[in-house]
């Protein structure tokens, strides 16, 4: 494992996994900015059902959105400042909108979370698939692949996957704004006959509704998802990380203001629609810079960077994990850090709820867009919310500017929400209205299980003074032999009265003879441990142990230690050649709270080279008799 992972980074090391702002536009933004393949899209797909006049209304559509993109953007900076230690729109809603809501928060953010990742790779291999059609066949294995890679870069640091994704970042952001700055200046083919046929509705409505509208400005608003990333993983950034994190937030939302104004000016001014096999940002490309090597280059970029966007959530998911764990919602095995200082169990849960959904929708994007950014606006919404009453509490200076600030983007997101859930209800976003409050659920009983075994444990509490109780240790054996030997050592240091019991299955003179040989070889040996032979007429031996185990219990109040002896072998291989009786023994008492179970393990290792061919024999020669070979009760 640590050759894919790495090697196990001390505490002290951990700023090397830290990132810088540029770095967190490839870590944290890829989700924000690689919607621009689909955000303007997805507003002329719904004004496209208007005829070609409704088409003009991309651009004030896309204003608006911008606007909103800067009240998120000022929104997230304050969340920054105000919540430093991460989580987004968890934090803020637990502080000022109560549990119920911050539970919300949570269950929407891990939906949309992994419905980002199985988009993000599904849209990038189908983008792939479209330029090599024989391999469509293989997309659902490619996109487990691409999972796969992501989550074992993400499992090494979040620092190494940030600079492995930082030059195909910089080539995306870099080509694709001199792709739009030439398209604006100078477009070198503008009047090239475009590939495909137009999809455009020519029975449509020439007059555009508000419903319309706002159909196309929630659709639109896709190109949002991402933008709360960067304030959930504040404490990913390196020192003053509040400051990286606030510039990171800032630099993404200007690139990605710039990128969707310049798409909506060219796709007005070149009347761009929907076409056959062609997005609509391929069609801005093809026209702006011809279909040369620019186009490729950037085309391939967007392919590979939509595949990497999935990165977002696990940078964001994880962290939100620990939070809901350390605030008892979920198991605390997700606040627990891995050997490369990452929160390796949220990644690999991410990563497995993932994979299921590209499996159950083969990997094909349409099946999972009616899902998408449901669960990232209603969390938009309460992180809003949550800083309007977070400003009403504080009051600090120009307190009412913000609020009214937040207050509006709340309203927004709110509406927006609204009209995604009833347009895409039926075509699947009624999972996402299921899905979420079965999380929300399932946090709730976790929370309260927690609760109640906190409760009966004592947690926060001061207990009484450790009483030292006398203890009596069990060592279950076969034979006498140098396992033997360690067992009864190592148990004359942990109890008071040891006792080594044996089972001897009754049934003609076979049984009586090993009973009366192991009483002789115990007597020669003589280690100053009695020895119990319990007598049996069935073929397991496990229950005269366990009776003597309860006889022992109901004669004292001694603390009873089961210590095993067992037998550890150099090679995997040999493993199943020994200790069945801690098998079928530690079985039994699993589920005893009476009684601890202990194993104590003796190495077996390879003769050395001088060793002549009989001298491991006659080392053993003592303890084989009634062994099964190795004493250990086998």
């Amino acid at each position: 494992m640590s050759v894919l992972i790495g090697r196990p980074l001390r505490t002290s090391e951990t700023a090397k996994e830290h990132i810088t702002p540029v770095e967190g536009l490839s870590a944290l933004s890829l989700d924000a900015l690689t919607s621009v393949a689909y955000g303007p899209e997805a507003i002329i797909v719904v004004l496209a059902v208007a005829g070609a006049g409704a088409l003009h209304v991309i651009l004030p559509i896309t204003i608006a959105i911008v606007v909103l993109l800067a009240i998120l953007v000022f929104s997230y900076r304050q969340v920054i400042d105000a919540y430093p230690g991460g989580g987004g729109a968890y934090a803020v809603s637990r502080a000022n909108l109560g549990h119920g809501a911050s539970l919300v928060a949570g269950a929407s953010l891990i939906v949309d979370y992994t419905l980002t990742v199985a988009v993000s790779i599904a849209a990038g291999v189908g983008a792939l698939v479209s330029a090599f059609p024989s391999i469509s066949s293989a997309t659902v294995p490619i996109c487990l692949g691409i999972l796969a890679f992501i989550t074992v870069l993400n499992l090494r640091g979040l620092g190494e996957t940030a600079r492995a994704f930082l030059l195909p970042t910089m080539v995306f952001i870099v080509g694709l704004l001199a792709i739009i700055a030439v398209g604006l200046i100078h477009p070198l083919a503008v009047h090239v006959r475009q590939p495909g046929r137009s999809l455009l509705a020519t029975h449509g409505l020439q007059t555009v509704g508000v419903l319309l509208v706002l159909k196309a400005f929630s659709a639109g608003c896709s190109a949002l998802t991402g933008v709360e990333a960067i304030a959930n993983g504040v404490p990913l950034f390196k020192e003053p990380r509040v400051v990286r994190a606030k510039r990171t937030e800032v630099m993404l939302g200007g690139i990605l203001g710039v990128m969707l104004v310049g798409l909506a000016v060219l796709a007005r001014r070149w009347h761009i629609g929907p076409r056959s096999n062609q997005t609509v940002l391929s069609q801005i490309m093809g026209m702006a810079v011809g279909r040369h090597w620019a186009y490729y280059v950037v085309s391939l970029t967007i392919t590979v960077v939509l595949a990497l966007a999935a990165n977002t959530s696990f940078g964001g998911l994880p962290i939100l994990a620990s939070l809901l764990a350390r605030d008892n919602y979920l198991p605390h095995l997700f606040a627990l850090r891995g050997d490369r200082q990452v929160f390796a169990n949220g990644i690999v849960v991410l990563a497995g709820l993932s994979a299921a959904l590209l499996i159950a929708v083969g990997g094909n994007t349409n099946e999972l867009i009616p899902l998408f950014a449901i669960g990232v606006f209603t969390g938009f919404t309460l992180s809003q919310s949550g800083l309007v009453v977070h400003w009403w509490r504080q009051r600090p200076a120009g307190w009412h500017y913000r609020a009214a600030v937040n207050g509006f983007g709340a309203l927004t997101t709110a509406l927006a929400t609204v009209i995604f859930l009833i347009s895409k209800f039926v075509d699947g976003a009624w999972v996402v209205v299921v899905a979420v409050p079965t999380f929300v659920l399932l946090f709730w009983r976790i929370h309260i299980y927690y609760d109640r075994a906190g409760l009966q444990l004592g947690v926060g509490s001061v207990p009484g003074k450790p009483e030292r109780k006398p203890t009596l240790v069990i060592v279950p054996i076969s034979s006498v032999s140098f396992l033997t030997e360690c067992a009864i050592s190592e148990a004359l240091s942990l109890g008071d009265e040891v006792v080594a019991i044996s089972v001897v299955i009754d049934g003609g003179d076979d049984g009586e003879r090993a009973a009366q040989r192991l009483h002789d070889q115990w007597g020669e040996w003589d280690p100053g441990v009695p020895l119990r032979v319990l007598h049996t007429e069935y073929s397991s031996v496990v229950d005269p142990i366990v009776a003597f185990i309860d006889h022992a219990r109901e004669e004292s109040d001694q603390q009873i230690v089961v210590l095993i002896p067992v037998v550890a072998p150099e090679h995997l291989r040999h493993r199943l050649l020994h200790n069945q009786i801690d098998v079928v023994l530690s079985a039994a008492l699993r589920t005893r709270t009476d009684v601890v179970v202990a194993r104590v393990r003796m190495p077996i290792r390879p003769p050395a080279a001088d060793d002549g061919p009989n001298d491991v024999g006659s080392v053993r020669a003592t303890g084989e008799a009634g062994s099964g070979g190795d004493g250990s009760g086998s």
